[in-house]
């Protein structure tokens, strides 16, 4: 998938982009803002409206863990392959068919009775929000020219975070106005009607040079990799770690993974490009990218259980949205700031920086106790999420800095890849140590409060040992060559990079479909 942002084709850039049908422009600005707003605002508001949709449906918040990981899990397969296909059979269409899944799934899960559907629902949820993202933002590239292309980016990544931030919040006001149920059709209406928005004024689009097979089976194969082992960490404390059945899982996925090394190896147009992860700069980029979206998405979802659970803060959802609003916004506001720090520290000494601050949020909740109170939360959980945003920016360019031109795109399909497999195994690992936790402490003859207490400090300390791990990966990786003054290409780089990985290196503008005009000149990856 190629995308392109930036500016180094001087005034002629920005002549075709002042040429360009305004219409047009605002068409494909619209449609992909608006739909990358609900897609991040939908994925994190689910958390809030677990309990609700517990009590509604009658399903345990155990198994509606599946509600958060499905996603995930099936966005991580996707990803890539949906990117792929706009570039084959056209990025509007491949869009458009992601809206279109996205308002299926919606009305699947607001219409379900029982947890099963809405975790079907969810899982649905997954391909859909992947394919909106990765699709939009090509569309971005192949609609907008020069520098009004930056500026497009820029408020691409500004209206993902901020869906991402507000996200728990809208969940919170609609379950109490509506029901839990009033987000997903409200969220359905919104991307139904970025439909004839996008057929009226976004041009079609491909990739004429990219070969046109697809690696379906390495695709079915990631999933192949994740859902047995997300299964395994989800239900091993309740089977036994030596179960068959948590065996079995665990083997599936060590099968699927040479499986997939095997069809890699020998597919033309591979998922991943094997010969990539012989850089040990894009790998250890992406492993950081992984841990960010892993704890800042694990610790968010034992939050929202936390403080809804009568026993603990005792919250309506929406005072659990405004709860978590800090952290939300924590990360968000140290986008803007992380090129800057980057271009004085380097970018090993801020990621690594990041993860010791987040380390130091994470050891004082490790302390929790049940006699605290949400003033107690608050601020270590802000410095937790500073400490991560400030880890995420730098990994998020260094992953496409790190390689040639020509491979940007696959590098920045690697990081995004992994940001999703982070949010689906370390919320799984998280609350499958929260659940057990609580449930051995309630066995030793602690009270429900105080088990949920130490629940979430045990959980707490799990996720300390990731960003731990976290600093020692940006010391050990070693330096990476700096790249000049930072340019507006990286602020706009910068303001994506909590949704979405874009290249900063310069490749070929996407080309348009005949009929859409002819294409605009090349521009710079960012």
């Amino acid at each position: 998938m190629s995308v392109s942002v930036g500016d180094t084709a001087g005034a002629g850039a920005d002549a075709d982009a002042g040429s360009g049908p305004a219409k047009a422009a605002g068409g494909v600005l619209a449609a992909t803002c608006i739909s990358a707003f609900v897609v991040n605002a939908n994925t994190s508001a689910v958390s809030i409206l677990l309990p609700a949709i517990s009590e509604d449906t009658g399903a345990s918040l155990t198994s509606l863990q599946w509600a958060v990981t499905g996603y995930s899990l099936v966005g991580a397969a996707v990803i890539v392959t949906s990117g792929a296909l706009g570039d084959v059979f056209g990025r509007r269409r491949i869009f458009i068919g992601g809206l279109l899944l996205f308002v299926a799934s919606c009305v699947l899960i607001a219409l379900a009775q029982g947890g099963g559907l809405v975790i079907a629902g969810r899982a649905v949820q997954g391909a859909a929000g992947s394919t909106i993202l990765a699709c939009g933002l090509s569309l971005l590239s192949a609609g907008i020219s020069g520098k009004a292309e930056m500026q497009a980016v820029s408020l691409w990544g500004a209206a993902s975070a901020a869906g991402a931030a507000a996200g728990p919040l809208l969940g919170g006001v609609l379950v109490d106005v509506t029901g839990w149920q009033g987000l997903f059709w409200i969220d359905a209406a919104i991307a139904a009607a970025c439909i004839p928005l996008t057929l009226r004024t976004v041009p079609e689009s491909s990739d004429p040079t990219r070969p046109r097979s697809i690696d379906y089976a390495g695709t079915v194969l990631v999933a192949a990799i994740l859902a047995p082992f997300v299964f395994a960490v989800t239900e091993g404390s309740n089977w036994g770690w030596l179960d068959i059945r948590t065996l079995g899982c665990f083997a599936v996925s060590v099968a699927s993974v040479f499986g997939f090394v095997l069809v890699e190896k020998r597919v033309g147009a591979p998922l991943i490009d094997l010969a990539l992860l012989r850089n040990k700069v894009l790998v250890g980029s992406t492993v950081a990218i992984l841990l960010v979206a892993g704890v800042i998405n694990a610790i968010m979802y034992i939050c929202s259980l936390y403080f809804q659970n009568p026993a603990a803060l005792d919250m309506s959802p929406l005072e659990a949205g405004l709860a978590t609003l800090p952290a939300a916004l924590g990360i968000v506001v140290t986008a803007p700031l992380v090129t800057r720090f980057v271009d004085k520290f380097g970018g090993r000494t801020v990621i690594a920086g990041g993860f010791a601050i987040a380390t130091v949020g994470l050891l004082v909740l490790a302390f929790v106790q049940d006699s605290w109170t949400y003033a107690a939360f608050a601020l270590p959980m802000i410095v937790l999420a500073v400490g991560l945003g400030l880890a995420n920016g730098p990994s998020s360019a260094i992953a496409t800095a790190c390689v040639p031109d020509n491979q940007v795109g696959a590098a920045s399909g690697i990081s995004n890849m992994g940001r999703y497999i982070g949010s689906a195994v370390l919320t799984a690992v998280i609350a499958a140590v929260f659940n057990a936790v609580g449930l051995h402490n309630k066995a030793l003859g602690a009270s429900t409060s105080e088990a949920l207490a130490k629940g979430f400090a045990r959980s707490s300390l799990a996720l300390l040992l990731f960003t731990a791990f976290g600093i020692a990966l940006a010391l050990l990786v070693g330096r990476v060559r700096p790249i000049g003054k930072p340019q507006a290409q990286h602020y706009a780089a910068a303001a994506a990079g909590t949704a979405h990985t874009v290249p900063t290196k310069s490749v070929p503008k996407p080309a348009l479909s005949p009929a859409s005009g002819p294409p605009p000149p090349p521009t710079t990856h960012a």
